[in-house]
């Protein structure tokens, strides 16, 4: 009977599969008491009384308190040398930049002319050379490590003797 469609409508609703319209039907249903209804459907009957509830209750907002007005602002204009600083800085971004394009460049027409002249046609010789640049490098990378490593240690003991550790 009725029961029945109610039944299948509440086992579409669990799974999620109805409209609009069917959960008002399911609402306006459960609103109304029903004496003789299976124990299935009253385990659902508080859910949708809830929900016809709640529909139908009509909040009211409590009134808005009035502000004072806000006072006048100044406008104050600002000329565009007053933030001369980031003008500077774009500048010297732009002058790095390029000065670093050009001495790219530089190091690639050396690295050609090289070729072109047979300074560099022997592979082993330029593996040499590479490593003996290398090697370089790395010493200076260790003589700054040693470096810090002597300032750690005298920060280490510049604590120790204030007491913070």
């Amino acid at each position: 009977m009725e029961y029945k469609k109610i039944s299948a409508l509440l086992e579409k609703y669990w799974e999620g599969e109805t409209s609009l319209e069917e959960e008002a039907l399911l609402r306006r249903f459960f609103s109304t008491a029903h004496p003789d209804m299976p124990d299935d459907l009253k385990e659902a009957m508080p859910l949708f009384q809830f929900f016809h509830e709640e529909e139908v209750t009509v909040y009211e907002l409590p009134p808005l308190k009035e502000f004072p007005p806000a006072p006048e602002m100044k406008v104050v204009t600002m000329s565009p040398l007053q933030h001369w600083m980031k003008y500077a800085a774009v500048l010297l971004m732009a002058i790095g930049i390029g000065y670093a394009m050009k001495q790219q460049q530089r190091q690639e027409r050396v690295v050609a002319a090289a070729w072109q002249h047979g300074d560099i046609e022997d592979p082993q010789r330029a593996f040499d050379e590479t490593k003996k640049a290398l090697q370089l490098l790395a010493r200076n990378l260790n003589k700054g490590t040693d470096k810090m490593q002597k300032l750690s240690y005298f920060n280490e003991a510049t604590d120790k003797i204030e007491g913070k550790n």
